[in-house]
This record gives structure tokens, sequence and C-alpha cells, in this order.
């Protein structure tokens, strides 16, 4: 049987689970639906250009497959995508460490395409978005990873705490953290917030 984007849109994403186990032609379905939400994803977490973004994914996924079979139907799979994804990325991420100036290009020149940050830093006061994606490269990595998931992936504290494995009071604490080492970044470079 052929499996259409038809057919892939008919199905829940634990229907394309049970499938692909026994048709690994339904695995597409699950890479069709994901691929540009985690290509985007991949470039924000690891400072990557397109194609590696793409060798990421590609790994990422080779890991889904090989461990469809453990995946637990209580939890939404998207968040257990977005776990193997973030794994992959932050690993690619730490082993490149070198950012220097490709890091500057990569951010104005791939990252920001269609990535726009919404949420407001404290009292309503709101960033531009490239200072605000510029200011978020500086973080911690933990801090990031919240921010990121919360604001860009427009996820709940609940996915958020499954696909970073730590406790809901805990991603509440780091985001609130986050946006408070935002402000302390942006007041050393001396920008002052607009409402």
């Amino acid at each position: 049987m052929i499996v259409t984007k038809k057919i892939c849109k008919e199905l829940s994403d634990n229907e394309i689970v049970k499938k692909s186990i026994t048709n690994i032609e339904y695995f597409s379905c699950l890479y069709n639906r994901y691929e540009a939400t985690l290509l985007r994803y991949v470039k924000r977490m690891a400072l990557v250009d397109d194609d590696q973004a793409e060798d990421i994914l590609q790994e990422a996924f080779i890991k889904i497959w090989r461990n469809l079979n453990d995946f637990n139907q209580d939890l939404k799979l998207s968040s257990w995508i977005y776990r193997i994804v973030h794994n992959e990325a932050i690993s690619f991420w730490r082993k490149k460490k070198s950012f220097g100036k490709d890091r500057q290009i990569i951010l104005k020149d791939n990252l920001l395409e269609d990535i726009p940050i919404d949420f407001e830093i404290v009292d309503g006061h709101r960033k531009n978005d490239l200072l605000t994606h510029e200011i978020l490269e500086l973080l911690p990595l933990k801090y990031k990873s919240v921010l990121v998931l919360k604001f860009i992936e427009r996820m709940s504290y609940q996915e958020i705490s499954d696909v970073l494995k730590i406790p809901e009071g805990t991603v509440a604490a780091r985001i609130n953290r986050a946006k408070k080492k935002i402000i302390e970044e942006t007041s050393k470079k001396y920008i002052p917030f607009k409402k």
C-alpha cells in the first residue's frame, strides 16, 4: 500500500506510530508532519545552517525509528520526538563549541526567518526581535532551552517538562530566571526597554 499525504493527514500521531511499527512507509507521515517545525528548532538550539540542521534531524529520526517500539503511548508523541531532537541538537552544539564570526552570520541570516519571539519580559515590556534573539544566545543553555520551547515552539509547561525531563515547577522557575537574565544582558548593552 502506498501511503499518501491524504492518508497521513487522517491519522493521529499514535495511529501513525502503530502503523509504522508494522509498515515502515507510515513513518514518512511522522517525518513530514514534524520536519519543518523541528528543522527550525534545531537551527535555533544548535546554531547551525540548513544543511547541518537537516543532518542533525536525520540522525534524530533514525533514533526515533529505532526507539519507536519503546514509545510510551501515555506521553504526547510530539514531546517524545522533541526530546530526541533536542538531545541530538544539544549534542551537536556541545561538540561544535566554536562559534566565532559564523555565529552572528547564522544568527542573522538563518535563525530569524519566521521565528518571532513573542513574550513579555516584565510588566508589558517587549524587545526588538533581532536584539532578543542575540541576547537569547548569550543565556546559559538551561535558560535558552525553556524560552525557546515556551515562546517559539509554544509548548505548555507540561510539554516542556516532558521534553527536558524536569519538573514543571523547575520549568516555571527557569523561565522567570531567564527573563531576569535577559533584562540583565540588555542593560549591559545600555538598551532601554520600550512599552
